[in-house]
């Protein structure tokens, strides 16, 4: 028959103690870890992120931190490179009726040199070419938001987040060129006023090819930037976005051990009554 003492002994290293439940203690310290995963699932699933806080993974949110700041920088890269082909198409749009002007202006100073023309007739062309070379003048006065289409002034485009730039080459319509078209006379030499015309013609020929080569230019860098930033943006979601498949397998193995981990808990709570009711009893 099993004496005292051997009860003690037996209650002791089974772990059924009083004043320290070291079961108890060991479970709880395990249903904590289980629920600290518990919840890092939950915030997970919940917020589609897999760092829901620096502690998760501090190196890939420094990491992430920096490919978002490069890719709001490109956005406004990309931003300043649409401006700069506004700028460019509203240059072109200008150019256009420049040239139609300039074709018409010819056209009179050839027609001004038909010896069947009268003089009244030669003057009426002189009017037409007059009120289109102030046309001319007037468009070289033009502007966008203030920046000037047609001084000659190159601008510099920001292209990228580094700050690197494309120099965007100006078109001058305020060159002696284009004004000395206000001075032409068909009465008195129309042969000078169609040369000055045609030189008028080929200067506006290389401005719109140099308008053409920088809009080609700029929509390459856009295209650029908007590869980067897909890029930029799949390297991100790699670090930051959650596998779904991966969270909820984690949510379910610490959602039953949570559960298990309770259970076990007020078993453990449980043994010093058992212990007492053996000594009791």
């Amino acid at each position: 028959m099993p004496q005292k003492g051997d009860s003690r002994k037996e209650l002791y290293m089974n772990g059924m103690v009083i004043n320290t439940n070291l079961s108890a203690e060991t479970t709880a310290q395990y249903l904590e870890q289980s629920s600290q995963m518990l919840s890092t699932s939950l915030a997970q699933l919940s917020s589609g992120s897999k760092i829901t806080s620096p502690s998760d993974d501090s190196a890939g949110l420094a990491v992430s931190m920096s490919l978002v700041a490069q890719e709001g920088e490109n956005t406004a890269a990309g931003n300043n490179i649409s401006d700069a082909l506004s700028f460019n198409q509203t240059q072109d749009g200008y150019l256009q009726q420049v040239s139609s002007a300039l074709d018409r202006m010819s056209e009179l100073a050839v027609q001004a040199q038909d010896v069947t023309k009268s003089s009244s007739d030669v003057q009426l062309y002189q009017n037409e070419f007059s009120s289109l070379a102030s046309y001319i003048n007037s468009v070289s006065e033009e502007s966008f938001n203030g920046v000037s289409l047609f001084n000659g002034t190159n601008l510099n485009i920001t292209i990228d987040s580094s700050g690197n730039t494309f120099t965007m080459d100006g078109i001058d319509l305020t060159g002696t060129t284009f004004t000395t078209l206000s001075s032409a006379s068909l009465t008195s030499s129309p042969s000078e006023a169609l040369t000055d015309v045609t030189n008028a013609i080929n200067t506006l020929a290389a401005d719109t090819g140099t308008i053409g080569t920088s809009e080609e230019t700029l929509n390459d860098y856009s295209n650029q930037l908007t590869t980067l930033n897909n890029n930029l943006s799949a390297a991100n979601s790699t670090i930051m976005d959650v596998d779904v498949a991966t969270a909820s397998t984690q949510y379910a193995q610490a959602n039953i051990l949570v559960q298990s981990g309770t259970a076990m808990l007020a078993q453990a709570n449980a043994l010093p009554d058992m212990a007492l009711k053996l000594i009791t009893g």
